[in-house]
């Protein structure tokens, strides 16, 4: 349901993690390379539970997924996985949710947009506009605030399909 979602949203600006899960693996993997970066079979792992979930998961839902692969992984396993996997621009986190997503657009590097989250389904869409990133650094520069690392601000409101219910 979410990606049919997420491509229903496309035509506004919003953006999904790639044509199939597939896809969006096979660029990770490229992409780590031209940076130098190891795509372990771990992270690619926390990775590609984190595309096939199709909505934003818990660092501890996916070490249940990660059990269920038959192993017993700690904590800190999938926590380093997911701190690579931030740091390489293939996943987000809603700091609101406590939650991960998958990043649209990893090949970009820098994020100028916001999170759509849905209040009721929990669903998150990324919506990129240079617009907005210029605005919230306009805003934060005229305020003496220095905005850190790669987060992305999260709007809360209602999907269309909440909306409508």
């Amino acid at each position: 349901m979410l990606y049919q979602y997420y491509l229903q949203w496309t035509e506004h600006g919003m953006t999904h993690p790639a044509s199939s899960p597939a896809t969006a693996l096979a660029r990770a993997d490229r992409l780590c390379r031209s940076r130098g970066a190891r795509l372990t079979p771990q992270r690619r792992r926390v990775y590609e539970l984190v595309l096939h979930a199709g909505e934003p998961v818990t660092a501890y839902e996916l070490l249940r997924m990660l059990a269920e692969d038959g192993g017993n992984p700690a904590p800190p396993t999938v926590y380093r996985a997911l701190d690579f996997l931030q740091a390489h621009g293939l996943v987000h986190r809603l700091a609101s949710q406590q939650r991960f997503v998958a990043c649209g657009h990893p090949e970009d590097g820098a994020h100028g947009g916001v999170f759509l989250v849905c209040a009721r389904c929990g669903h998150a869409l990324e919506w990129n506009d240079e617009r907005v990133a210029r605005a919230v650094a306009r805003s934060a520069r005229e305020a003496g605030f220095r905005l850190g690392g790669d987060v992305l601000p999260e709007v809360e409101g209602l999907c269309p399909e909440c909306r409508d219910d």
